[in-house]
C-alpha cells in the first residue's frame, strides 16, 4: 500500500479550514496534518508534520498564498504546494505558478476533483483550473513592472504623491511617472481606477 499524502490547510477562514479538512479526510490516501491561518507558518509546519503538499488560500494576513508557495520553493523543501482560492483571478494564477504553486484550483471545486487534483500536484504533475487558464491566455500576463505594483499597492491606502513618495523612498516625479504608466497600462482615468483594475486582475 502506498503512503498516505500528508497535507497542511494554509486559510484564514476556520470554517473553509475544517470544511477542507472533512472534506479530504474522507480519502483514505489523504490525511490533514496541519491547519493554520497565516502563509507565516507554512514552512515551519511542513518540517516540523513532514508535509507533502500545502493547500494554500492567497489572500491572508501577514503572508499571502502567493509568498508562502515561494517560501516553500525557495526553502528547498520537497512538499509541493497549490493554492485553493475564492479569487480566481488570472494574474493571481500566474503569479502563483510563478511563486512555485503546482496547482491552482477554485474553492467550490467538487471534493471528488480537488482530491485528484492533490494526487496529481503530489505525483509531479501541475493541475489548473481549466477555465482560468483560458482567461489567462486571453487576458496575457501582467503588464505592470514590480516598481509600478508597488506604487499602486501604495496608492491603495489613497496616500498623496508626497505619502508615496515617502513611503517609497522615491522622487515624487518618479513616484507620478509610475503611477502615469500604470495608469496607461490599465486603461485607467486615475490613479485610484488604475490600482483597483490592477487588483482585481490579481496583478497587485
Amino acid at each position: 500500500m502506498s503512503r498516505e499524502i500528508r497535507l497542511l490547510l494554509a486559510d484564514d477562514q476556520a470554517l473553509v479550514r475544517g470544511a477542507l479538512a472533512a472534506l479530504l479526510s474522507l480519502e483514505e490516501d489523504l490525511t490533514v496534518v496541519a491547519e493554520t491561518s497565516s502563509g507565516q507558518d507554512v514552512t515551519d509546519l511542513i518540517r516540523e508534520h513532514d508535509v507533502d503538499v500545502a493547500l494554500l488560500d492567497i489572500e491572508m494576513p501577514g503572508c499571502d498564498g502567493i509568498d508562502a508557495a515561494r517560501a516553500i520553493r525557495d526553502s528547498g523543501s520537497p512538499c509541493k504546494s497549490m493554492v485553493v482560492t475564492t479569487f480566481g483571478r488570472p494574474g493571481y494564477l500566474r503569479r502563483a505558478l510563478d511563486a512555485g504553486a503546482r496547482g491552482f484550483v477554485v474553492k467550490d471545486t467538487p471534493a471528488e476533483q480537488l482530491a485528484e487534483a492533490v494526487r496529481a500536484v503530489h505525483s509531479g504533475r501541475r493541475v489548473i483550473d481549466p477555465s482560468l487558464a483560458e482567461e489567462s491566455l486571453i487576458s496575457g500576463s501582467n503588464p505592470l513592472t514590480e516598481r509600478e505594483q508597488e506604487v499602486l499597492r501604495a496608492a491603495l491606502d489613497g496616500h498623496s504623491v508626497k505619502e508615496l513618495a515617502t513611503r517609497l523612498c522615491l522622487s515624487p516625479g518618479t513616484v507620478r511617472n509610475h503611477l502615469s504608466s500604470a495608469i496607461g497600462k490599465t486603461h485607467s482615468g486615475n490613479r485610484a481606477e488604475a490600482a483597483l483594475r490592477a487588483r482585481e486582475n490579481g496583478w497587485l
